[in-house]
């Protein structure tokens, strides 16, 4: 029963038989009172959301915490009252038909502090209405078991951890600084501190104003910038060029935009109308990539070099090199040149993470295809820059048919595969040079040969497959430094001592080879534990006598972390939200730390993107080691991501650290950039970051669903709505 038909049920309760004619007079004037109270609260606080992009089950319920010392209850100056419910739609159909936008009602915002008359109502567990007086309420809470208190009490804690593991919680204080950043390992200029005071509530959203539209991605449409480049030949055109002032305006929705098909239907199909694109329909349409089918887009599983489906060119690998052993052995991948990532689709079959990327190019939507169908991908482009991964990490890097040049400039973009291929990792190349006689092919496979010989990579297998006509060769890069040692020239020389191959962010391309780890324990002298022990343990390689992020022992951190994490989300996050994690898919952690988080989510069918942000501990290595993907960012910038990919963006103690260097609100304008409408954002940080994002999210026009605080820390669990403003910037 929604909330405003809850109060006009109450009031208009008739009066009991017994009571006297002053108690009916009295009643009236209460009936008279409360009526233009309900009217008042309804007018003010009506929260209308689409049921089509609604993704959470029940209503939520959780009990106020103890009001602070020296405060009154419903004090102006206090905390964010500890409980915002709002009541969600039942759930989302499969395949709902399209909103209007300007058939959604505008939500407003609502008040903080409910009317008496709504903190007098219990409900029943039958769910009919109960008036409870407040001196009987008292008596009640008074006769509560001391067992009900506790359990009251565990079922808060799970929601959000009490004091005792604050070395968990407050990330912020606990911070150990001798752990490296990418800030210090890419020699990042150190940027003054700013104080976020930007008062939401009086801002005027309007959408942005752009060519790119629907699509837009600040830091890769950034037409003013790409206009004032002398060249292009090295893609610096697709690359990184941000604006010095991150965009405050909305992306606008496509037309007849609708809720995502749900995973894994959405493997195979999408709804054109989100991703209205048909260039690479009409390019690719011939070699099996995706087609145009009414009001979806069709993807048949194949691609030019797998016609015959993603599934049989996996085990074609797996046959031509066994010890590649799909989800075991291999469990991170990088795909270069994706396409629309229906090899990484399939791979998810195999227990196997791909990291699929291409660039924003004149094919369009290959990257967004990869996304909205629940396939992890960003786009990217190699180009003049390292890619934003740290150094030997990736198990297996693919690229079928990709037109990347890799022999040329001394194999400056093959040596960038190889600084993030891990040691004994294989590079799978099923490309026209493989296995065609022309002369332009041979000729560049003589050439990529020579200079895989003189990476040391060894070539471990070429075969042709008849079924598709096509075939593949498998290099291995080696385990230690020997054959470096013995090549008789230099030629790719090793990089100097001073380039850390983990240097990533922003960092130009060198044409050199990082020497390998020598001596155990260090990372990569040796294989990780196959998948899925490796996601569990600690990697060999953490020191017990070396200090972690929250400065216990760094195995016992890790560990630590990790139960954390899998007690709050078994025990919150699965059922005290309210989420309907069918309608879930991909998922991100802006602050990822040892990838925890994605970690407790593994039996689930999504995936994570961490993010570790570059002033934060360089904790990436110990996430790919886990069999997880991740990748550096800078939260003061845009993601590299279309606009719409995402159905739940986690947030740890990230927005009160990065709101010290830039202004907050850029940041929650890009989180509602790439979020889906109907998508969520949890927030955890100090209660004034909370009651920040909270004022932005309620301008945006966002639905609280739950805002927490206990001991200064508080949890903010808010939905995105499809509202968008009427006018352009």
């Amino acid at each position: 029963m929604a909330l405003g038909q809850m109060h006009a049920d109450v009031v208009r309760r008739p009066p009991q038989q017994h009571a006297s004619a002053s108690y009916c007079s009295a009643t009236t004037v209460a009936v008279f009172v409360g009526l233009c109270l309900v009217a008042v609260w309804m007018a003010s606080s009506t929260l209308v959301s689409p049921a089509e992009f609604s993704s959470f089950h029940a209503p939520l319920w959780r009990g106020p915490t103890p009001t602070p010392a020296g405060e009154t209850e419903g004090s102006a100056t206090g905390d964010v009252s500890p409980v915002v419910v709002r009541e969600g739609s039942a759930g989302e159909k499969e395949e709902p038909p399209a909103v209007s936008q300007d058939a959604v009602t505008e939500p407003t915002e609502r008040a903080d502090q409910l009317p008496d008359e709504e903190q007098s109502v219990q409900e029943k567990p039958d769910g009919n209405q109960q008036e409870t007086k407040p001196d009987e309420q008292n008596v009640q809470e008074a006769e509560e078991k001391p067992d009900d208190q506790d359990q009251q009490q565990q079922r808060d804690a799970e929601v959000f951890p009490d004091a005792g593991q604050a070395e968990l919680l407050n990330q912020t204080a606990t911070e150990r600084a001798p752990w490296p950043t990418q800030v210090t390992k890419s020699a990042i200029p150190q940027t003054p501190t700013v104080v976020s005071t930007f008062p939401a509530a009086n801002y005027t959203w309007k959408l942005c104003d752009v060519e790119a539209g629907t699509d837009y991605i600040p830091c890769l449409d950034n037409v003013e910038f790409i206009r004032k480049l002398q060249h292009d030949e090295h893609y610096e055109h697709r690359e990184r060029h941000c604006p010095e002032e991150p965009p405050t305006c909305l992306v606008p929705l496509p037309k007849g935009y609708r809720s995502p098909i749900r995973w894994p239907k959405s493997r195979d199909q999408i709804w054109y109308s989100n991703v209205p694109h048909t260039q690479l329909v009409e390019f690719k349409g011939k070699q099996n990539w995706v087609n145009l089918s009414r009001e979806h887009l069709v993807f048949p599983g194949g691609g030019t070099q797998f016609k015959y489906g993603a599934l049989h060119y996996i085990d074609f690998i797996q046959e031509a090199k066994k010890d590649v052993a799909w989800g075991k052995r291999t469990r991170v991948i990088l795909d270069v040149g994706c396409g629309v990532a229906s090899f990484g689709g399939y791979l998810f079959d195999r227990d196997v993470l791909a990291m699929s990327f291409a660039p924003k190019d004149e094919h369009e939507a290959q990257v967004q295809f990869a996304l909205e169908r629940g396939i992890p991908a960003i786009s990217a482009v190699m180009g003049t820059k390292r890619l934003p991964f740290p150094g030997g990490v990736f198990d297996v890097v693919h690229c079928a048919r990709c037109r990347v040049p890799w022999h040329i400039e001394g194999g400056k973009l093959l040596l960038e595969l190889n600084r993030v291929l891990r040691p004994g990792g294989y590079f799978l190349w099923s490309a026209t040079p493989v296995y065609q006689k022309k002369p332009e092919d041979v000729k560049i496979w003589e050439e990529m040969s020579a200079l895989a010989r003189s990476m040391c990579w060894k070539l471990v297998n070429k075969v042709f497959e008849r079924i598709n006509r096509k075939g593949i060769a498998i290099f291995q890069k080696p385990m230690d430094n020997r054959c470096y040692d013995a090549r008789s020239a230099a030629n790719p020389p090793m990089c100097g001592e001073y380039d850390n191959a983990n240097a990533a962010w922003n960092v130009s391309l060198q044409s050199c080879m990082h020497k390998l780890p020598a001596g155990h324990p260090s990372r990569g002298s040796r294989w990780p534990e196959e998948w899925p022990l490796r996601v569990e343990r600690p990697p060999y390689w953490l020191n017990s006598s070396e200090a972690g992020v929250y400065g216990k022992p760094a195995p016992e951190d890790f560990q630590a972390d990790y139960e954390h994490w899998k007690r709050v989300i078994r025990n919150s996050y699965m059922e005290g939200l309210g989420i309907d994690w069918s309608a879930v898919r991909n998922v991100m952690d802006m602050k990822a730390v040892y990838g925890g988080f994605a970690a407790a989510l593994r039996n689930m069918k999504v995936w994570v993107m961490n993010v570790v942000p570059i002033d934060s501990p360089d904790t990436l290595p110990i996430i790919y080691e886990r069999g997880l993907l991740g990748l550096y960012h800078d939260w003061c910038e845009s993601f590299s991501t279309y606009p719409r990919t995402y159905d739940l963006v986690h947030a740890n103690h990230l927005f009160s650290k990065v709101k010290k260097r830039c202004e907050l609100l850029g940041v929650i304008v890009e989180v509602d950039r790439i979020v889906r409408p109907g998508g969520t954002l949890i927030v955890r940080d100090d209660m004034e970051t909370i009651r920040e994002v909270e004022s932005i999210v309620k301008s945006l026009h966002w639905e609280v669903r739950l805002s927490y605080s206990q001991d200064k820390e508080g949890l903010l669990f808010v939905q995105k709505t499809i509202w968008r403003p009427s006018s352009s910037s």
